[in-house]
């Protein structure tokens, strides 16, 4: 069974970084992930997924291999590869795979404009390993979502989120900057 985290930032570079340092991680093996996604927010409102792996290039390189494998049989490889590449890309720009794209949309109109939050559907991990190298993160995040036990939850926000003096109110990520609505 797989894992769903979804930690906000304050900003696009902080998520991207973010991204890219599990992505460093699983060719590490400390972490096995499903997938990464990179939500953000623009000032104007509008929500963008930015997926690792990009499902509709991907269909289209496929496609084009067996159109052009099949084209071959029947003596035109350019006609068939070009039809099989239009049919991959199809394929791919509707297919979905790992987290799905309406609840990060959602997630996406929760956050702060000008903000981001990275989501990760995790296979498996070496949680001390893995909380250890994301020490650069540490206060930098807020947890939105998790499908973690109670126990990985708390160690996950001590790590990530900043925790404000008593009796001093601090902007909360993913929970309304004033001004930023």
């Amino acid at each position: 069974m797989s894992d769903l985290i979804i930690v906000a930032f304050p900003d696009e570079a902080t998520a991207f970084e973010a991204g890219k340092a599990l992505v460093a991680l699983q060719k590490e093996y400390l972490i096995e992930m499903e997938d990464v996604v990179v939500v953000t927010r623009e000032e104007d409102g509008k929500v963008h997924l930015h997926q690792a792996v990009n499902l509709t290039t991907g269909g289209a390189i496929g496609g084009g291999l067996w159109g052009a494998l099949i084209g071959l049989l029947f003596l035109n490889p350019i006609v068939g590869a070009a039809v099989g590449a239009g049919a991959g890309a199809l394929a791919g720009r509707f297919s979905d795979i790992g987290i799905d794209d309406d609840f990060l949309r959602n997630i996406g109109q929760s956050l702060d404009k000008g903000g981001a939050a990275v989501g990760v559907l995790v296979r498996k991990m070496t949680p001390d390993k893995v909380l250890e190298r994301l020490e650069p993160f540490r206060t930098k995040g807020r947890v939105l979502h998790t499908s973690l036990s109670r126990d990985a939850e708390a160690k996950l926000k001590a790590m990530l989120e900043h925790v404000p003096p008593l009796g001093v109110p601090a902007n909360q990520l993913g929970g309304g900057k004033e001004g930023k609505t």
